[in-house]
């Protein structure tokens, strides 16, 4: 069996998503594939989410907002959307999960981390429970 592939999900593809989705790199045990998209993405990185990555040691640079166009075609195992409800299109996928994250784009920094750290053990709770 080969990687499980994962997609995060959110409306501009700039902020929660990509947060999810570093942190999928960031724990990745090997059996993963991590990818992030959106609905309408918005052709850049929210910088408090670059910020508060790299406070905790993480690169964002390599990150871009990207369509569903640019993704692999592969068969999603997890499409996990971000609290976006009926914006995120849906994608087949073996597992679907919405989790109900509070779009941190306008927040304070300390309020961010907040969101961001929550978005942080959700993808350990998915990478325990997936494999």
């Amino acid at each position: 069996m080969g990687n499980r592939q994962v997609l995060f999900v959110c409306v501009e593809n700039s902020c929660r998503s990509q947060i999810a989705e570093a942190f999928g790199r960031i724990y990745n045990n090997g059996k993963f594939n991590f990818y992030s998209s959106g609905s309408s993405p918005l052709g850049k990185i929210n910088p408090m989410a670059i910020f508060s990555m790299a406070g905790i040691g993480y690169d964002m640079s390599d990150h871009y907002s990207k369509s569903f166009d640019k993704l692999p075609q592969v068969q999603w195992d997890y499409v996990v959307t971000m609290g976006c409800g009926d914006a995120c299109a849906h994608l087949p996928a073996k597992n679907h999960e919405d989790w109900p994250v509070p779009d941190p784009s306008h927040l304070e920094q300390e309020e961010f981390g907040e969101v961001r750290d929550q978005i942080e053990a959700r993808v350990k709770d998915l990478i325990k429970r997936a494999g």
